[in-house]
């Protein structure tokens, strides 16, 4: 990607993003790096990726402190992929609402039956961690780490991608999720940071 490219899409972003979020919106020069990284991802530019150690066909752990705009971000780039590349966003508390009502069956949503005719639905759930176990009529489930290793199994299988935003680090997951997950993440993401000098953006 080429600077004069580049600089398009921070304006194309930033344009999108004061529709989305009003006028005060702004892409901070410190998260640049961070933005360069995804749309080399998200538009498949094979060389750069490969220069930066990105895999194309993994998906996305985006992971930053409370505030430094994790969401927002993740949120612009459902403008930048083609069809075969598009995502949901889905928030995890959100999820872990629908199992309160709905039981295991939400489980099943998000994984074995998360797919268009020809292809897997790609979701990025939004700030994993945010939820907590739950229960259905007294069973209690760690929803999000189910769904997780479900969708763990149809990327081996199938290739189904999947992203996440969080404010966890890698310790934290384990310790929330167990080792199991832990393992197979780093099998599953891309792991994408926000820089330690980014604001709070709230």
């Amino acid at each position: 990607m080429s600077s004069s490219d580049f600089t398009w899409c921070l304006s194309f972003l930033e344009k999108r993003g004061q529709e989305l979020y009003g006028p005060k919106f702004r892409l901070h020069a410190v998260d640049h790096r961070l933005i360069y990284k995804l749309l080399i991802y998200f538009l498949k530019y094979e060389k750069q990726a490969s220069r930066l150690e990105i895999d194309l066909d993994k998906g996305l752990l985006l992971s930053g402190p409370v505030g430094c705009g994790k969401t927002a971000l993740m949120t612009l780039m459902t403008y930048i992929p083609g069809p075969e590349r598009n995502f949901i966003m889905r928030g995890c508390r959100d999820i872990g609402f629908e199992f309160m009502e709905e039981g295991y069956t939400v489980i099943q949503r998000y994984s074995r039956l998360s797919y268009y005719r020809d292809r897997p639905k790609i979701y990025c759930f939004d700030d994993l961690g945010s939820e907590r176990n739950l229960k259905y009529f007294g069973n209690e489930c760690n929803v999000l780490g189910e769904i997780m290793l479900s969708r763990h199994e149809l990327y081996v299988a199938q290739g189904m991608i999947t992203h996440i935003t969080t404010n966890y680090h890698a310790n934290d997951l384990e310790a929330a999720y167990g080792d199991r997950i832990r393992s197979r993440f780093r099998q599953q993401f891309n792991l994408f940071t926000f820089s330690p000098e980014t604001p709070d953006k709230r």
